[in-house]
């Protein structure tokens, strides 16, 4: 009973302190960094950025150059297809890990650490445009439907019912199957793949900013700004929508991850990002071929490790910032 007491008396004494000396932000901050995983999964993240965004410009070899190997001596050939057949020399695409290259070349011949740089730097960029662009209209929708309710809520709220039953893979090889007819360029590609990705994510964080909105509305600071007569706009992203904040930064970054891992997914069916630019998704469709599943795991198995990092650390530092928000949560 007395350990308990202690125990009791430090946690308000802590309490106290901190509401005395430290901002939300910084006990926020305490909280997050208090729990391990979080700070491990922070860490590994930023190692992601600056390995994919930084990494290429130390790389002596560009995204699409390419390698070739003398059979019968190892050594590399910096020759075109053509000079190569001309003097009948057998050649290798397929080099091994050596200190020329540390990951070894693909089943194209180029650098697999290089692709795997400009790969992490197309996937990352897809999650987080893809996050900004559901949170812009999800945010805004949520929002306005929380707010006016009646009418405009079970508007808007049938339209997230509608977009949540759109099945998303068939839907995207259909677009596909149309970029691929119309000869679209592969580099605006992924460009319409983001687009299209954010669009129709929406609906989940329409639905959760809508619910939370419903129950702040009701409370008294709404009250306060009805009687002062401000803009409905103000109210609603003034003092409704920071107010749900925390959970919308939960959201984006649980939502990261899983944006990632279905980038990664369309582009193994195929229906992602498009050869020649490289991803982690298209980078694991070398398993098709048995041979190199089998024989070069040097191909498949560095974007496959990125991707499991990347999603599992994303998905830390989302239960990470849920415990830092939740002020019942004493670590």
């Amino acid at each position: 009973m007395e350990d308990i007491q202690v125990r009791n008396e430090q946690d308000q004494d802590e309490f106290e302190l901190s509401q005395v000396i430290l901002s939300p932000t910084q006990l926020v901050l305490k909280r997050f960094f208090r729990n391990k995983l979080a700070a491990v999964g922070l860490i590994t993240i930023l190692v992601m950025i600056i390995f994919c965004f930084i990494g290429p410009f130390f790389s002596p070899y560009s995204e699409y150059e390419i390698f070739y190997i003398n059979k019968e001596t190892g050594e590399e050939i910096y020759m075109t297809d053509a000079r190569i057949s001309e003097k009948g020399v057998k050649i290798n695409i397929k080099a091994p890990i050596s200190t020329a290259h540390l990951l070894g070349t693909d089943a194209d011949g180029r650098d697999v650490l290089t692709r795997l740089m400009y790969g992490g730097r197309v996937s990352l960029t897809v999650g987080l445009v893809v996050v900004l662009v559901e949170l812009l209209i999800g945010v805004t929708l949520g929002g306005i439907a929380g707010y006016y309710g009646k009418a405009v809520d079970m508007i808007i709220m049938r339209l997230v019912e509608i977009f949540y039953s759109i099945p998303f893979i068939p839907l995207m090889l259909i677009i596909s199957a149309v970029m691929v007819g119309y000869g679209i360029s592969p580099k605006y590609k992924i460009y319409i793949i983001m687009f299209v990705m954010g669009v129709l994510f929406w609906a989940g964080v329409a639905r959760m900013v809508r619910g939370q909105i419903l129950s702040l509305r009701e409370m008294e600071f709404m009250q306060a700004t009805e009687a002062t007569g401000i803009r409905t706009s103000r109210k609603i992203f003034k003092h409704l929508v920071p107010n749900v904040m925390p959970i919308i930064i939960i959201i984006a970054t649980m939502d990261l991850g899983g944006i990632i891992l279905m980038e990664s997914t369309m582009s193994y069916l195929g229906v992602g990002i498009a050869f020649p630019y490289a991803s982690w998704g298209n980078m694991v469709t070398a398993v098709n071929n048995s041979i190199i599943l089998k024989n070069f795991p040097n191909i498949w198995l560095p974007p496959g490790v990125c991707i499991l990092l990347t999603v599992l650390a994303f998905n830390f530092i989302g239960d990470g910032l849920r415990d830092a928000y939740d002020p019942k949560m004493k670590r």
